[in-house]
């Protein structure tokens, strides 16, 4: 298609040749780079690049272009998503879209086929493992290039560890190919709704049409959520493994890994007959025998790995960016279609006994009632979240665009609030608070010329008066995994210096300078507790700038004198998540290239002696890692919570949830709590990991980043939860929220 009176003659310094296409959001053009090789520019419309929301989802594509590109997408060249007008050049791929092969040549059969399963398979898995969820998986984002399929279009697509904004009333998708949760409750979809999308696809390219068609999308949406797929015309052994991927709940169906397993037992021709045993009527029994088992949740011989979405290593953090979620209008899909709420279902404990909460034993503050407030922060462009510490009948949460606010622990009621102006890093919250100071992170104005940078500010805990303030040049995330770059113990606080080469300890509450401790030549350090013990985890410099830590160095640091102390080194990057018998207890970090795949070994240090001693786990797992009393837990971006003994890497139990995207654990009276940004809360036993009771979404969001502190806090029976968009609500922990 030939370029048009109006079009620009090029983009970003590419010389456009020719039009590919215009969709709603944006203009596609072929263009070349200086070396003549040809690229697709997507350029955003004029009329929706000053729109914040469009400027949001905009941004997201383009990050999660960037970390999918490879053998089956089309690799980001280039991209400006903060121009005047935004755009984005990727790999151009030839060939036609699935859309157009079907309209033009009908139903892919024989070696096609399965070619065409396996390949979108293995593009899935590997958009999976980046931590990327696609949302929007249709015959129109399917190039077939000569070398295979691959996957384009990831406008919709979502960071698995990322929150995101919800575009309320908008129809975002196709809905024959939409999954259930997508319509009935679009901020908690994961990669098993992508899986969902996929057969939807593979049904369409073997007969020529979705498993749910109807008269209108409407319609459509009510066949998805409510009746069977009509799966008469695919072919049987196909069929085997598709059934299964239409099951109506996520953690039935198998993970991108486990549909490939399934498809790469496929016979070159699929349309043959259906293996001896499997008739129509049994395939869902027979395909799902194998992933079905991983699911059992108690039995300790049944490892289920978790699918994982993962940032790409270690590096200097980056700041905090909102992502789009979308949010599907279907309050009423035809008569009484009632079930269609975005509040998603409430979950029973799996062992289909009656809910009951033991009383803990706890007391709550005179006068209490449940609540739920909103705390305003610095912009209302970033709908961060927050974090919370009690202290008497006050909790104190900061984060985002919040130093620190002060809230009633009886009704919500905020005493103050100190409000940051600045972008806030990516998982960075509140510092701490002693009895009568709170130490949060205000985020330096962006072209503020008097702005000093990033700081650490004290806050007196009963006025809200700010009381001193420190410029921090930290860069934890790069040394230790989790974005902490001060710590609290006692009265004293330890923050790193504004030029990254120093430890500083001040009082809390003066400020007065106690002592500095400059790092070790040539290193990095982040501070990290270890129950009372102050440790120091450093890094070098040219493993950071190289996004490869291999071999960081843990050093015992005297927190009255900031003398360093025995240097010990690791043997592999990990992830600090507590102590156990006075040993800081890791998480070591399995990667593949730079990116990170998960963790693989329980590593415990001894500071006393220098001793290091790492277990493997029987596999690697990929989640958010955490520590309560004995035991190490990861909870996955899909819901289920791994529970690991520290000084053996034994699996103790594993448990599937409906919290997606879960952070923890916080120990209560009797029970382990997890909570993801939408709010659900989850309690879980310690001892095996019944569901003892679970929450409805409190909040519009979805998952936080994988690797996030605890967003719940327990003062006595009091539960406080911090959700997306500042939302912290507390209900009494003997009588939860019902589900439902």
């Amino acid at each position: 298609m030939s370029l048009r009176a109006g079009d620009p003659a090029e983009i970003g310094g590419y010389p456009l040749e020719a039009r590919l296409g215009s969709g709603g959001m944006g203009t596609v053009f072929l263009a070349r780079t200086s070396s003549g090789r040809p690229v697709a520019i997507k350029l955003i419309h004029q009329q929706f690049a000053g729109d914040s929301e469009f400027r949001i989802r905009f941004r997201q594509e383009v990050a999660a272009a960037r970390r999918v590109s490879g053998a089956f997408t089309a690799a980001v060249v280039d991209a400006a998503p903060e121009a005047e007008q935004p755009w984005m050049a990727t790999t151009y791929i030839e060939g036609p879209t699935l859309a157009e092969r079907i309209a033009a040549e009908g139903p892919l059969n024989g070696s096609g086929l399965r070619n065409l399963a396996i390949g979108l398979a293995e593009a899935l898995r590997d958009i999976h493992r980046v931590g990327v969820v696609h949302r929007d998986l249709k015959p129109s984002n399917v190039v077939l290039s000569p070398e295979g399929p691959r996957v384009i279009d990831f406008g919709i697509s979502r960071a698995a560890d990322q929150q995101t904004l919800t575009m309320t009333g908008r129809v975002i998708g196709t809905p024959p190919f939409m999954s259930p949760e997508q319509l009935q409750a679009p901020r908690g979809v994961g990669p098993r709704s992508d899986v969902f999308s996929l057969a939807t696809l593979l049904v369409y390219a073997a007969t020529g049409h979705s498993p749910f068609d109807a008269d209108s999308p409407y319609l459509t949406a009510y066949q998805v959520v409510h009746e069977e797929p009509s799966l008469d015309a695919v072919p049987g052994a196909l069929r085997t493994v598709v059934e299964p991927c239409l099951v109506k709940e996520p953690e039935g169906r198998p993970s991108a890994d486990e549909l490939l397993e399934l498809l790469r037992d496929l016979p070159a021709d699929p349309g043959a007959a259906a293996a001896a045993g499997r008739t129509p009527g049994r395939t869902r029994d027979v395909a799902t025998q194998h992933h079905l088992a991983t699911r059992d949740t108690a039995a300790p011989s049944a490892p289920a790995p978790e699918e994982t979405g993962s940032p790409a290593g270690r590096g200097l953090r980056g700041r905090w960016r909102p992502v789009l979620a979308a949010a599907v209008a279907v309050a009423a899909i035809g008569g009484g279609v009632a079930a269609l709420r975005a509040g998603g279902f409430g979950e029973e404990p799996d062992d289909g006994k009656a809910r009951t909460v033991a009383a803990p034993a706890g007391t709550l503050p005179d006068g209490f009632t449940p609540w739920r407030v909103t705390v305003p922060g610095g912009r209302e462009d970033i709908p961060d979240e927050l974090r919370c510490v009690a202290r008497g009948e006050a909790a104190f949460c900061g984060g985002g665009g919040v130093v620190a606010t002060r809230i009633d622990l009886r009704d919500g009621s905020r005493a103050w609030t100190a409000k940051s102006p600045g972008v806030p890093v990516q998982g960075m919250h509140l510092v701490g608070a002693t009895d009568d100071t709170v130490i949060g992170y205000r985020f330096a104005a962006q072209n503020d010329p008097e702005a000093r940078g990033d700081e650490v500010v004290a806050v007196d805990a009963d006025s809200g008066k700010e009381l001193w303030s420190t410029v921090s040049g930290a860069q934890s995330t790069a040394v230790t995994g989790r974005t902490q770059d001060a710590v609290v113990t006692g009265s004293t606080v330890i923050t790193v210096d504004a030029s990254d080469d120093a430890f500083e300890a001040r009082d809390a509450h003066s400020g007065e300078l106690i002592w500095t401790a400059p790092f070790p030549g040539g290193s990095r350090c982040a501070p990290v507790l270890a129950g009372d013990a102050l440790l120091a985890m450093c890094v070098t410099d040219a493993e950071i700038q190289a996004l490869s830590v291999r071999r960081p160095v843990v050093h015992t640091l005297d927190p009255a004198k900031g003398s360093w102390g025995r240097a010990i080194a690791l043997d592999g990057p990990g992830v600090p998540v507590g102590a156990a018998g006075g040993r800081l207890v890791l998480l070591r970090e399995h990667t593949e290239g730079t990116a990170l795949t998960g963790y693989d070994a329980v590593t415990r240090v001894d500071p006393v002696s220098g001793k290091v001693t790492s277990t493997p786990l029987d596999t690697t797992y990929g989640g958010t890692p955490g520590m309560a009393g004995s035991t190490v837990y990861l909870s996955g971006q899909t819901g289920r919570v791994t529970a690991f003994d520290p000084a053996t890497g034994r699996k103790k139990w594993s448990r599937q949830t409906s919290v997606e995207g879960a952070s923890g654990p916080v120990a209560g009276d009797g029970a382990l709590l997890f909570s993801s940004a939408t709010g659900r809360v989850v309690a879980l036993s310690p001892s095996d990991g019944t569901v003892l009771w679970a929450t409805d979404p409190r909040a519009d969001g979805l998952t936080g980043q994988e690797g996030e502190s605890p967003r719940v806090t327990v003062a006595g029976r009091v539960v406080i939860v911090a959700a997306a968009r500042n939302t912290v609500f507390a209900f009494d922990a003997g009588r939860p929220p019902k589900s439902g």
